[in-house]
């Protein structure tokens, strides 16, 4: 099927869920604690269920692989990746720095990717077949900073707890040889980095559903998006996410966490 078609449904799949999510944002919705620590909410669970039922209608022989739903299909040919919303923490507080992720996996590799961010009204898309498109109702292009060197970046990424032991330390390099470091912003950082807002993001830790979507914006945008180890994303992947505006960026933080 063209990507054309799986887009169309992506979208309108996500305009549903966005209307969803709306009537929740800063008002007193019910939160539930999960095993691993991590929020979970009314807005959750009723987004990604509203996105599974249009993917799997449109495309019932596909999989599909979501935070907070079990997962079906997995070993089908296309699985389509959910986060519901990407900081719910930042959700629950009234930031509008969540997003709903979507990305579509061909043999466990991202090959479309949609952010979105309901509140704000922007998306960000990106495919190796649709390219690259940034929707914003005050405007903006999308496309990563044209920048080559580490002192001239500006790095992101959610919170120094992700990081232990020797992921601290090496992220502690890269950090120590970058511009600045801005801490927060979940999957909204990427997408900042796809409009040249943001020049690195690190994390570790990461599940599919958290990387799924993000890959294919970055690198339609002009990026490059692999592990710590300089190996693309797919399922299997240690959690380790590297996304940079440039494979010239790229390299260089690679080298400052000391695999190059």
């Amino acid at each position: 099927m063209p990507a054309a078609e799986w887009l169309k449904v992506a979208e309108a799949a996500l305009d549903a869920a966005g209307a969803a999510i709306k009537p929740y944002f800063r008002a007193n919705v019910a939160t539930e604690q999960k095993p691993d620590d991590s929020p979970v909410t009314t807005a959750d669970k009723t987004a990604e269920q509203i996105l599974r039922a249009a993917l799997s209608k449109a495309f019932p022989y596909h999989g599909l692989l979501g935070e907070e739903l079990p997962a079906e299909n997995t070993d089908a040919r296309y699985v389509w990746v959910i986060d519901p919303i990407d900081g719910t923490r930042a959700f629950i507080t009234g930031r509008p720095s969540f997003c709903t992720l979507l990305g579509l996996l061909e043999d466990g590799e991202p090959i479309l990717g949609i952010i979105d961010q309901p509140i704000t009204g922007e998306r960000w898309i990106g495919g190796r077949e649709t390219g690259a498109k940034f929707r914003n109702p005050l405007g903006g292009k999308i496309g990563t900073r044209p920048i080559k060197t580490l002192p001239e970046a500006e790095l992101s990424s959610t919170a120094p707890e992700m990081f232990v032991a020797d992921g601290l330390t090496r992220f502690e390099r890269l950090k120590q040889k970058c511009r600045r470091v801005y801490w927060g912003g979940d999957a909204y950082a990427y997408g900042l980095l796809a409009i040249g807002q943001i020049d690195i993001v690190a994390e570790s830790g990461l599940k599919p559903w958290d990387w799924a979507a993000l890959a294919p914006v970055i690198e339609a945008a002009g990026g490059v998006v692999t592990d710590w180890h300089g190996n693309k994303l797919r399922l299997g992947s240690d959690g380790s996410v590297l996304a940079t505006a440039n494979a010239t960026l790229h390299a260089a933080a690679l080298e400052a966490l000391g695999e190059k």
